[in-house]
């Protein structure tokens, strides 16, 4: 498996550990993050033995969100045409959305596992998981607007599906930070655990269980739930007929039917 510079990735029992590997810089998102990432998630795409993935941050933080020297370094390059910086920076940002996008748009369930700070650009990474779950230290800020910007790379687009418009708007504009208890009230991560470790064991126990499905059914699921984002329900009713018109053909249906009958654990293929 490739080396990776900001992160750490392991594949054991069909699930995919992404790790964002910066501990000592409290895992800001440098500049081989925005490029790993999209890396990292083609390969679970395309990787049938990875059926779920749990993304985590080493050290003591989820993650602190874009590293500061990252911004830094893309201020340096704008000039004194006003035209051809608005290219540039309008060009540096879809190409940072396009990282989190890879993670939206992942065929596989994502599950985020987040301890200590989760702000800013963590924010819109987690926004771009199917789930999220939290450790009781979990500390969460859309800190975009103390930085005199507007988030830019999922958060303001991704959230209120999520915690909706009225929440988000709040923490929006005010920047507040919210802790792990508040955070599963309004539903941005769907359970809290004691402490990191608790946190890694109840995440990894829930990608264990989503393993076990079957992979095409887990898939057409995803799909489908995704696909209602933004379409009507009659829409998604007659993309699912004909989705199933070709999946429910999978040798998995027979599988699972036999295992229920026989009371047994079914086992299917990648």
């Amino acid at each position: 498996m490739t080396d990776y510079t900001a992160f750490k990735v392991e594949l054991s029992n069909n699930i995919a550990h992404v790790q964002i590997n910066r501990p000592e810089k409290i895992n800001a998102m440098n500049a081989a993050f925005w490029s790993e990432i999209i890396e990292i998630f083609q390969w679970i795409d395309e990787t049938d033995a990875v059926r779920v993935v749990v993304i985590s941050g080493a050290g003591k933080h989820f993650s602190s969100g874009i590293d500061l020297m990252l911004l830094a370094s893309v201020a340096s390059e704008l000039g004194k045409d006003v035209g051809r910086n608005a290219r540039l920076l309008r060009r540096k940002i879809l190409q940072m959305q396009a990282s989190f996008n890879a993670v939206d748009n992942c065929r596989k369930p994502v599950l985020a596992a987040i301890q200590g700070y989760c702000i800013g650009g963590a924010i819109d990474l987690v926004a771009a998981c199917d789930m999220r779950y939290a450790a009781a230290d979990a500390q969460f800020s859309i800190k975009e607007i103390d930085m005199g910007m507007a988030a830019d790379v999922g958060t303001l687009q991704r959230l209120p599906r999520i915690i909706g418009d009225g929440l988000l708007r709040e923490l929006a504009y005010t920047g507040r930070s919210i802790d792990a208890v508040e955070a599963q009230r309004i539903g941005l991560v769907n359970r809290v655990y004691d402490d990191h470790a608790a946190l890694l064991d109840g995440v990894f126990a829930i990608a264990t269980e989503i393993a076990g499905k079957s992979p095409i059914a887990v898939a057409g699921t995803k799909e489908m739930l995704s696909y209602m984002r933004d379409h009507r329900i009659d829409d998604g009713l007659e993309y699912i007929a004909t989705w199933n018109a070709a999946m429910l053909q999978s040798t998995d249906l027979r599988v699972a039917v036999a295992a229920h009958m026989s009371k047994q654990k079914p086992e299917f293929a990648d």
